[in-house]
């Protein structure tokens, strides 16, 4: 369906679309509406919706009383859905964490703009969910009570965090678009220097600041040992195998203000249209296969051995997801991961096939 050509929207406008089509996922319904997402909740205010102190040091550290959530974070191209307690909190400035078996996040504050706590009344009962979005009204992470969640202290929090400005209309700012490929050629010596030089993953990051280069482009640029390009189909290829050799994975959804991870072997994958899906118990990860328009093997060096992983990124530069290896499960199954990745077809070579 194409997107409305309605003018500038209501709240009552924004709340009669949706009551025509309450079935449909709220990012897909603002994308129709041409409005962020967080203009939807926004318009729910006092039909359900409340605006509610945004900062992960306010919110995060209450949810444990809540037991068993589910956690979502997705960027355009994949969905990761985990559920577990928010356990281990560790607040800082610049990213803070939850870091346990089943819950496991990165979270950057300076994101975490816009929060609603959201009731509604279903036909299954009532649905309690906490919503957070960046600055340009895009959705960071969303919390969702389960039917085993203890939902006795909800009223509580929606209480202590109300903020004072329950308006229906949001201050938004441009959504920034993804950060093109940055390269410099003329640092390929000192970009592979530092690569060989690395101990830990997470260095990886501050030496393509320092030398004024992204991700992508240092992917582009450093070719073998460190970064191979691999062919289109890859990642189904590798994530199928991966399911039927029960190999352990560690698979990094993220966006600007959160980023989830799943750690472990997975049991079941399947596909339908363009999406591939993975499940486990508790675990359930939306992947859009059209999406994908560069795909990269990565080895970094950590105290641990080499990290292989595999990186996708959209036509627009975007990160898609990362998946690892998992170091920590020992030798047999680290030595399973690396060779479904070796095993994974170069992009050169398919080019030069056709």
């Amino acid at each position: 369906m194409e997107g409305m050509s309605m003018g500038s929207l209501s709240p009552e406008d924004i709340r009669k679309v949706r009551a025509q089509d309450p079935r449909r996922h709220a990012r897909d319904m603002a994308a129709y509406l041409g409005i962020a997402e967080a203009e939807i909740c926004a318009a729910l205010v006092g039909f359900g919706a409340t605006r509610i102190a945004a900062h992960p040091d306010a919110l995060i550290p209450r949810l444990k009383a809540f037991g068993p959530l589910m956690a979502l974070t997705r960027n355009d191209a994949c969905v990761i859905e985990k559920v577990g307690i928010y356990d281990d909190y560790r607040p800082g400035p610049h990213a803070a964490l939850v870091v346990n078996e089943a819950i496991d996040l990165r979270l950057f504050p300076a994101q975490w703009v816009h929060a609603f706590a959201l009731e509604e009344e279903t036909e299954k009962g009532v649905k309690r969910a906490l919503q957070i979005f960046d600055a340009a009204g895009d959705a960071v992470h969303k919390i969702h009570l389960r039917p085993d969640s203890d939902a006795t202290g909800w009223q509580a929090l929606v209480d202590d965090l109300r903020l004072a400005d329950q308006g229906t209309v949001l201050p938004l700012v441009p959504r920034i678009p993804p950060e093109v490929a940055k390269a410099d050629p003329a640092k390929l010596a000192e970009l592979c220097a530092g690569w060989e030089a690395l101990e830990d993953t997470h260095q990886f990051l501050r030496l393509c600041a320092k030398l004024k280069m992204n991700r992508l482009g240092a992917y582009r640029l450093a070719g073998a040992p460190f970064v191979r390009r691999l062919a289109p189909g890859s990642v189904e290829r590798l994530l199928y195998r991966a399911v039927e050799a029960e190999v352990p994975m560690m698979i990094f959804v993220g966006n600007r203000g959160c980023i989830e991870i799943h750690t472990g072997p997975v049991a079941q994958a399947g596909d339908a249209g363009p999406w591939l899906t993975l499940f486990d118990h508790g675990f359930d990860l939306h992947l859009r296969m059209d999406a994908i328009a560069e795909i990269y093997a990565v080895v970094k060096n950590t105290a641990r051995g080499p990290a292989h992983s595999v990186e996708f990124f959209d036509d627009r530069g975007a990160l898609i997801a990362q998946v690892f290896g998992v170091l920590r499960a020992g030798d047999l199954a680290v030595a399973q991961w690396n060779a479904l990745v070796a095993e994974l077809p170069d992009a050169q070579l398919m080019e030069a096939a056709q």
